[in-house]
């Protein structure tokens, strides 16, 4: 590897969230759970939704979110409904389990960020997302598809 490489920002970014992904892997599969499983829980979590409005929320192709689905439903995590008049339409929601499940998610995240987090004092932490959310803007820019990067302001962060 190059020295270049070895300092380059991006490079830092993907080894930590490769281990964050690595992390949460290891947390997630303790309740019986793979990544990628775990946002579909949660943005199910509010309400039910149509596999099509699911996709766009996770920002998936339709593919991807029918396997994720079809899994956490042989898990018993989630149904899947006719939702129109002709049952075309069908709706994806959490079954009980799967509420009890995306509850504990709140856990497991928390545990993770903390780890991440721990060599980081409060203004630090405060910094490191602004940081962050500057260097989405900036790939948003650039034409990448990202998660909005102002959606959580840094005026609420309180505990930074």
């Amino acid at each position: 590897m190059t020295k270049a490489l070895e300092k380059s920002v991006g490079r830092a970014l993907l080894v930590t969230a490769r281990l964050h992904r690595a992390r949460m892997g290891e947390r997630l599969n303790a309740l019986g759970l793979f990544p990628g499983q775990e946002q579909a829980l949660k943005a199910l979590q509010a309400a039910p939704m149509t596999m099509g409005e699911l996709a766009t929320l996770l920002r998936v192709k339709p593919p991807t979110v029918s396997k994720t689905i079809g899994r956490l439903s042989l898990q018993g995590l989630v149904t899947r409904e006719g939702g129109n008049k002709d049952g075309r339409l069908v709706q994806v929601a959490l079954t009980e389990t799967g509420h009890k499940t995306a509850l504990e998610l709140d856990a497991v995240w928390n545990l993770v960020e903390d780890e991440l987090l721990d060599k980081l004092d409060a203004k630090e932490r405060k910094q490191l997302r602004k940081l962050l959310r500057k260097a989405a803007k900036g790939l948003s820019k650039a034409g990448a598809d990202h998660d909005d990067p102002d959606a959580d302001g840094d005026e609420a962060d309180s505990d930074a």
